[in-house]
């Protein structure tokens, strides 16, 4: 499906469960917010701690209908109607239902960027049914979403794409679903989204997944020992983080049995230096935003005023812009962002193939452009794969990456990291730079898993899958008119309609092995 705005309309947005024979890619308030007028910061004392994840209130059913039905159960058959009334061929990818799902939602107290407390939300998936995969003690599945411009997100909406994908991957498989929203999002009083900060998303996850055992008994969950982390794009990114916390900074509160990050941009310091090198992904004109928002709102200093980084057209309103109530193509026509033009036309150095990035309404001012790449030549980071982030950048948004890239730990628990060679949005080469640092600090098969869905490899336990990936690439070229049509469709529905759901699919299987 080609968007008018298709480049901007998904960052690390929802995944979308579609046929198998067609994946098109989804595009995708209130309280403090801790920044004066032109995003300048307010340093407020830090809150007690002592109130992260209490719960807010109790854990309400969410309906969802049906065949014009509102039930909050849904069972198998009724879920796989569901299913096939968004997508036709949607239970082809997912596996048929084998659980009932119920599904509730459950505020909590955690912490904003600058430790500032608020509240968030949770959605818990409950499976149930006669099914052996559906009773006694269950496997408690902990769910980082993909990015989201819109403050309406709601994990515990099973009408929207990724919420009712997760749902069909793994609560209607027979596991627990913790899908924590936060903070910012689906009802949270903080005006702002903490993205990419790796201390503050990881600390939304944990209290999300504390809260959430504190209602498991009253809403019928029964989890066994086992607990698993997973995500997709910024979700993967989240998984990996709450992993490091949990392993580093919480060690006797939870015991991980493995975590399946996908398709996210843990080698963040890598990933902006290729941006403002001059390769730009889909999506980075709403995506970086919302990074630069969250190093200010953490008391980064990333900048004086948003006019040190932002085009006049679009400096006054950006901070807190995003997560908002509009959608990109709205944003976009209402020229309060551009549709993905990051860099000026004359502004160098420019990646072969990346022309669309560069030319008039750039959102990012040449001088910071300049100064950011400076940085990059004296304080060059990725030198060597085993200490990547030996590099002392003074640039302060380099110095912002560099602090939340992923690549300074090594998990204790096996790991799959899976995506796709192709993908325009979040490139793999986050995932194999991520893969050589864990190598090279001793990890290796069968504890560290690389799934590059490109690969072509058949025969191994995701041989399948990686069949049925290219099976439904080949179908959306040849529906999309084949040619440059076709390769378009592909490109655009990539990151979300094509690698995410047989992503999932690949760390259902993984799982199951654990």
């Amino acid at each position: 499906m080609r968007h008018p705005v298709s480049r901007s309309t998904l960052t690390y947005a929802c995944a979308s469960a579609l046929s198998l024979a067609l994946l098109t890619a989804c595009g995708g308030g209130g309280g403090s917010s801790g920044q004066t007028s032109d995003g300048g910061v307010i340093v407020a004392p830090p809150p007690p701690t002592t109130l992260r994840g209490t719960l807010i209130g109790s854990a309400a059913p969410v309906p969802v209908t049906v065949n014009g039905a509102s039930v909050t159960t849904l069972q198998p058959a009724a879920f796989t109607q569901l299913l096939e009334a968004a997508q036709k061929g949607s239970s082809t990818i997912t596996g048929t239902p084998t659980c009932a799902v119920t599904t509730f939602t459950l505020k909590y107290h955690t912490v904003g960027g600058a430790g500032e407390d608020t509240d968030a939300a949770t959605a818990i998936m409950v499976p149930s049914g006669t099914d052996s995969a559906c009773t006694g003690n269950r496997p408690v599945l902990l769910y980082a979403h993909g990015t989201s411009v819109l403050k309406r997100n709601d994990m515990s909406d099973l009408s929207a794409m990724e919420p009712r994908l997760v749902a069909a991957m793994y609560a209607a498989q027979g596991y627990i679903v913790v899908a924590p929203d936060y903070a910012g999002y689906a009802g949270s009083s903080l005006s702002y989204h903490s993205y990419l900060d790796a201390s503050q998303q990881s600390s939304d996850m944990v209290d999300g997944l504390r809260a959430a055992r504190k209602v498991f008994t009253a809403i019928g969950a029964h989890p066994s020992s086992q607990l698993l982390l997973t995500g997709y794009s910024q979700g993967g990114y989240v998984a990996l983080a709450t992993q490091r916390a949990m392993q580093t900074g919480y060690p006797g509160e939870f015991t991980v049995t493995a975590v399946a990050p996908m398709s996210g941009p843990y080698a963040l310091a890598q990933f902006g230096d290729a941006i403002f090198g001059g390769k730009p992904t889909l999506g980075a004109a709403a995506f970086l935003p919302m990074l630069i928002n969250a190093g200010q709102h953490a008391n980064a200093g990333l900048y004086t005023s948003t006019s040190d980084i932002y085009e006049a057209p679009y400096a006054a309103g950006i901070a807190d812009l995003l997560p908002g109530a509009s959608s990109l193509g709205d944003l976009v026509a209402a020229g309060t962002l551009p549709n993905d033009v990051l860099f000026a036309r004359d502004s160098l150095p420019q990646g072969d193939g990346y022309a669309s990035f560069f030319g008039a309404g750039n959102l990012v001012k040449t001088s910071y452009r300049d100064g950011y790449l400076a940085d990059m030549n004296s304080h060059p980071c990725g030198v060597n794969s085993a200490d990547p982030l030996n590099c002392m950048p003074t640039h302060t948004l380099r110095k912002w990456l560099v602090k939340n890239d992923l690549r300074g730990y090594v998990p204790a628990v096996p790991v799959l990291l899976c995506g796709g060679a192709q993908d325009p949005v979040v490139p793999f080469q986050n995932a194999t730079a991520t893969a050589d640092y864990f190598k090279a600090h001793g990890m290796s098969s069968p504890g560290l898993t690389l799934l590059d869905l490109e690969s072509g490899i058949i025969v191994d336990q995701y041989g399948s899958t990686r069949l049925a990936f290219e099976t439904a690439k080949a179908l959306l070229r040849a529906a999309s008119g084949g040619g440059a049509a076709g390769d378009q469709a592909v490109r655009d529905s990539y990151h979300a309609g094509l690698v995410a759901p047989f992503c999932m699919r690949a760390t259902r299987d993984f799982f199951q092995n654990k």
